[in-house]
């Protein structure tokens, strides 16, 4: 590790403000007539404009806590391509634009999307994440846990929960997925000390959330050790590969976890042509077969080949394997009986805080 920069990663651990304060918002415009139906809504609505010919941008200013319905109405009155295209920068106060500026210049349609997604921001600055662990058993003995997965959830300011859904979906919206990865990974750390879970620790991790390893994840690791975890006892998995185009880039970050000492997971296998190619390309040590495969395996003869073949192959690779979403002993006892390492799912414990510590109580 002595190689890795010291350098911090800005953009994994820099929120945006979510108080919008007074300033002036840019616009370039990617055709002339885009700009003038935004210029014409502008003084209908009474802004102060200014456009600049020679910039081809148009000037507005924004009172305080005026920018989320501007931009709402900008982006409705352009159609959605002309919304993405169109770039915008918006500066607090009265002063110009910087070279220092220039790397925060966006779409207007991700503006709008920011926007509205000020609940994110503040729920990742109030630090109201917090993970539920889900146990994963030996297969042949549930009452032996092998690992916990750490689920991101998080608090509304009522203590309610939030739907890792919905905090995804408007994280990768709103270009926070860095920060909201960043912060589930180090919460999914501080809450397995908390509760002292001395098992293997599955964390997940967004590659699409991770532009460079050596600068994204060294806190991670930094957080790890701080903690005093073994390495070994660390299975960092990987999420969402389906929308990982970059296999390489892929590879290079899973090189950098089996440097620092971690293990590797693959998530969803089975769940498409994506997650089975990477196999060989990533080597993991763990492969975690899709739930919908597992769901009434034992039912469906069509499944029950591909299940098997899969076992099949990472068996002669040496890699061991988990059954997600087991919810039924029918399908506890047809993955046992094929040979899969380890079973998870409601059937066995749902995800919870404090995590499952006991002996499961379903009788077999």
């Amino acid at each position: 590790m002595s190689d890795t920069p010291t350098r911090p990663c800005d953009r994994c651990q820099t929120l945006p403000s979510s108080a919008e304060g007074a300033g002036r918002l840019f616009l370039w415009s990617p055709v002339g007539h885009a700009q003038g139906r935004l210029v014409s809504l502008l003084r209908e609505t009474r802004h102060e404009v200014q456009v600049r010919a020679e910039a081809q941008c148009v000037a507005v200013w924004v009172p305080e806590a005026a920018l989320s319905p501007l931009v709402s109405s900008l982006v409705a009155a352009l159609s959605q391509e002309e919304a993405r295209a169109t770039r915008v920068l918006f500066v607090p106060g009265e002063a110009e634009p910087g070279l220092g500026d220039y790397p925060r210049v966006g779409s207007l349609q991700r503006l709008a999307t920011r926007t509205r997604a000020g609940w994110l921001v503040d729920l990742l600055a109030e630090q109201r994440l917090t993970t539920h662990f889900q146990p994963i058993v030996h297969a042949r003995d549930t009452g032996r846990i092998f690992a916990h997965e750490a689920l991101m959830r998080g608090l509304e300011p009522d203590g309610a929960l939030v739907s890792p859904g919905r905090m995804m979906q408007t994280a990768r919206d709103a270009d926070l997925l860095f920060q909201l990865d960043l912060a589930a990974r180090t919460t999914a750390i501080r809450q397995a000390v908390r509760h002292g879970l001395d098992t293997h620790l599955f964390v997940n991790f967004t590659p699409t959330a991770i532009y460079d390893a050596s600068y994204c994840l060294r806190s991670t690791v930094e957080a790890i050790h701080a903690a005093g975890i073994e390495p070994r006892r660390v299975v960092f998995e990987i999420i969402e590969t389906d929308q990982t185009a970059d296999a390489e880039h892929l590879r290079a970050i899973v090189d950098f976890y089996r440097k620092a000492g971690f293990q590797v997971a693959l998530d969803d296998l089975g769940a498409g042509f994506s997650s089975l190619n990477l196999i060989h390309r990533l080597r993991p040590d763990i492969i975690k077969l899709d739930m919908e495969l597992v769901r009434d395996v034992h039912l469906d003869p069509y499944k029950g080949s591909i299940v098997e073949k899969l076992l099949e192959i990472a068996r002669t690779l040496g890699i061991r394997t988990v059954a997600e979403g087991i919810e039924t002993h029918e399908e506890l006892h047809w993955v046992r009986a094929h040979g899969v390492d380890f079973v998870q799912g409601y059937l066995i414990a749902k995800p919870q805080s404090p995590p499952v510590g006991l002996t499961p109580t379903f009788v077999e």
